[in-house]
């Protein structure tokens, strides 16, 4: 859609992570240093934390990415919210091992016969638990006990936790004291400033052919972070939406008052628009909330009209398209 009309490759702001746009933002190659180091390690836990959409998804497909070539067989657990029984089952799967049907007994007996071919091969096993704020202290102790599995003195199995900053807390409870034990690096992974921000943007842009078109104002940059509080995943959101109005209304430019009007329209819509709680609320104003209703539906009908002829515009090029495809 507005590839072509920015002369640009592909789409640079894909809300599904693809490594080939792995930005190392101080804090990403931080946190990719731990990553790296853990697996040299070849035993324990390590930890990473994060705010939703900070990156850590695209962290382990960048790593996955760099094992391509090393005797590493690597799996991503996803589907975090099962018991510890259930959480056990979805491993074994993961690694291609029978488990339907199986006693727990049974199943960890499969599962360790697995993991001793595996490493007979001269491999080693890396489990990547993503999501792990969702685990169950009971599942989370499972994970653990597969840790117990050895070949000689030599772990069969090595795993990486990922997870929101409530896993921190999980970790932290007496329960976990075993598994704290066991964990060789841990690792926080907090928002991008605004000159990171800047160049994340930058950087997807260059990765797709862009020859400054748009261009991007610093008010524009300013504006997209203080929006976006340096999150990848919400400024790959924004910047979306920011081509996609350039696009219909054929701007080439955009300043801060085409990102505002962009945040706007975003806010109006279900998924974002959290009306703010009023605070100290004194007697009643009926000339103030008439003049607060006039405001926001003048505000709404002006997103209304912005949508309709985005979708006007849509719907012709969709159709231009059709047609010539059918030619």
């Amino acid at each position: 859609m507005y590839e072509s009309f920015y002369r640009l490759r592909a789409k640079p702001f894909q809300l599904n992570p693809d490594p080939r746009f792995f930005f190392g933002s101080k804090g990403h190659k931080r946190a990719m240093a731990y990553l790296e180091y853990g697996l040299s390690k070849g035993e324990g836990f390590i930890v990473i934390t994060g705010e939703v959409g900070a990156g850590k998804t695209m962290l382990v497909r960048n790593l996955f990415r760099k094992l391509e070539h090393e005797n590493v067989v690597a799996a991503q657990l996803v589907s975090t919210q099962l018991d510890a029984d259930d959480t056990l089952r979805v491993v074994a799967a993961a690694f291609g091992v029978s488990h339907e049907g199986l006693s727990k007994a049974a199943l960890l007996k499969n599962l360790e016969k697995q993991l001793l071919a595996t490493a007979r091969q001269g491999k080693r096993t890396l489990l990547v638990v993503d999501e792990a704020q969702n685990l169950a202290p009971r599942a989370v102790e499972e994970l653990r006990m597969l840790s117990n599995f050895q070949a000689g003195e030599k772990p069969l199995v090595q795993s990486f936790l990922l997870g929101q900053p409530e896993f921190r807390r999980t970790l932290q409870s007496e329960e976990m004291q075993q598994l704290r034990q066991r964990v060789v690096a841990s690792y926080h992974l907090g928002p991008m400033d605004g000159a990171e921000t800047r160049a994340y943007v930058l950087h997807r842009l260059e990765l797709v052919g862009w020859q400054g078109d748009p261009a991007i104002s610093d008010e524009a940059f300013q504006l997209l972070h203080e929006y976006t509080g340096g999150i990848p995943r919400k400024i790959n959101n924004l910047c979306d939406r920011l081509l996609l109005l350039g696009f219909l209304e054929e701007k080439h430019a955009f300043d801060r008052d085409t990102v505002q009007q962009v945040i706007h329209d975003l806010m109006q819509e279900v998924a974002y628009g959290e009306a703010p709680a009023r605070a100290n609320i004194g007697p009643w104003d009926e000339s103030a909330d008439l003049a607060d209703l006039t405001r926001r539906l003048e505000n709404m009908e002006a997103t209304l009209n912005r949508m309709m002829t985005m979708m006007r515009k849509l719907l012709f090029h969709a159709t231009e398209a059709s047609q010539e495809h059918v030619q």
